[in-house]
């Protein structure tokens, strides 16, 4: 018997092309080069990865392209990070979609071209698999499968995207009553909420779900649980950063992974900060994602050198979590998509 799923993502899932080390975006006419490259899964590629690498069972509900660009993506997910693909499809005739992000100035630009899904987001939930949670992009339309994982006994955590009509529709967030958890960023929290401060958004939010994480960026991250009567504020971990695409997934990764595992909300907020602020110090969206051994290592450095011992007592409780024993190495993003890479990878 199949093992159930730790964690189950439905969703579109991208050929990402990085480009770091950009000083500006290039004018009409004008040619820029860039420092560094990269290519690997996008889109909901990034979360899987990352729940996968901190060990969770993960499932990805999408459809691959026949080409080149999907066949790339389906190798990369399924033998190098052991994502079950069982719930997704391979599709003949249909063009991968592909994004370009241009990182630069500690932000990005993104061009994505792409053709309309050969099915509908519930197709690609493809029977809703056993899963201890499922994670969520709200949208207008709503997501008929969120209510039938609830009553499976599925916790669902709910992000937001940017709302390209600038309505800011309170109507997209309807799906929260069925939903265990809501992450978005500062942005997004209070235009929905149609408040200035983020704590306000928080407020306001807190009201429509049981969990409300609100991130701040490198600032930090806010957080209320209804269940607990728990309230966390954490702020960032400094580190030098490389590109930021992805790291929203990165972090929502880690706060699943924490709440699975029964954590208190300032340490699920903490650890979910770490894992995004460690991803941002490598490029490419997915693939930035740290493992076990990445992990382990900044925290050994971190109580060596923090003289504050302000750090060392926040992360106090990695000492309890990090699994004992040898971890594998994690792979980067590399400039070529013609084969996996074979370079030397991080810990």
């Amino acid at each position: 018997m199949a093992r159930p799923l730790d964690l189950f993502v439905p969703g579109v899932v991208y050929l990402d092309v990085i480009f770091t080390g950009l000083r500006d975006l290039p004018a009409p006419g004008e040619e820029v080069r860039a420092s560094g490259m990269g290519s690997c899964p996008g889109g909901v590629a990034n979360l899987a990865v990352a729940a996968s690498r901190l060990g969770l069972h993960t499932g990805l509900g999408t459809a691959l392209s026949s080409d080149a660009y999907g066949e790339f993506c389906h190798r990369v997910l399924s033998r190098q990070e052991g994502i079950d693909l069982s719930a997704s499809r391979r599709v003949d005739d249909w063009h991968s979609p592909v994004t370009v992000s241009l990182a630069y100035d500690r932000d990005r630009s993104m061009i994505t071209h792409g053709h309309p899904l050969p099915t509908d987001e519930d197709g690609l939930v493809n029977g809703l698999p056993a899963a201890r949670s499922a994670a969520v992009s709200l949208a207008p339309e709503g997501t008929g499968w969120v209510r039938r994982a609830r009553a499976a006994g599925t916790m669902v955590f709910a992000d937001v995207g940017w709302d390209e009509t600038e309505q800011w529709s309170f109507d997209v967030l309807d799906d929260l009553s069925d939903c265990h958890a809501f992450l978005p960023n500062q942005v997004e929290a209070m235009r929905y909420t149609r408040t200035d401060d983020p704590r306000q958004a928080l407020e306001k939010l807190s009201g429509l779900v049981p969990v409300v994480v609100v991130t701040c960026g490198g600032d930090g991250a806010l957080a209320v649980d209804g269940t607990t009567g728990e309230v966390a504020t954490v702020p960032g971990v400094p580190v030098e950063a490389l590109d930021p695409t992805g790291a929203g997934d990165v972090f929502t990764a880690g706060f699943i992974t924490g709440t699975l595992g029964g954590w208190p909300l300032p340490d699920r907020v903490a650890f979910a900060t770490l894992v995004g602020a460690l991803s941002v110090q490598h490029f490419g969206g997915s693939l930035s994602a740290p493992g076990w051994g990445d992990i382990a290592d900044w925290w050994q450095a971190t109580r060596h050198r923090d003289t504050s011992a302000e750090l060392a007592t926040r992360f106090g409780f990695l000492d309890d979590v990090i699994p004992p024993g040898s971890r594998n190495a994690v792979h980067r993003a590399t400039a070529t998509i013609a084969r996996l890479s074979d370079a030397q990878p991080d810990h």
